[in-house]
């Protein structure tokens, strides 16, 4: 009988840290699911992470900021920067992305 070896794949996950309109530190992360980023947040560390479904252009520029950084590791192609980008003009015409 033949064993084949499974490997996990790593989390696709990017996340980041900031302030809420109101001074409240928030806790933010993105996972990329097909084509489609989904965005959640919590505000400390042991609470549940809660869907955002809008989430403002604040995140946006953080995700693509993370990408390009990500995509000199090589954990990203520069396509999925191209594509982010045009999601990010899509949302807001008015953002110089």
């Amino acid at each position: 009988m033949t064993r084949v070896a499974v490997e996990s794949m790593p989390k696709a996950e990017i996340s980041w840290k900031r302030m809420a309109g109101d001074g409240v530190k928030v806790q933010v992360y993105a996972r990329k699911v097909g084509r489609e980023w989904k965005f959640f947040q919590r505000q400390k560390r042991f609470d549940i992470w809660q869907p955002k479904p809008d989430p403002p252009l604040e995140d946006w520029l953080a995700l693509l900021d993370a990408l390009a950084r990500l995509i000199t590791r090589r954990r990203y192609q520069p396509a999925d920067e191209e594509q982010l980008r045009r999601q990010i003009r899509e949302r807001f015409p008015e953002a110089d992305v």
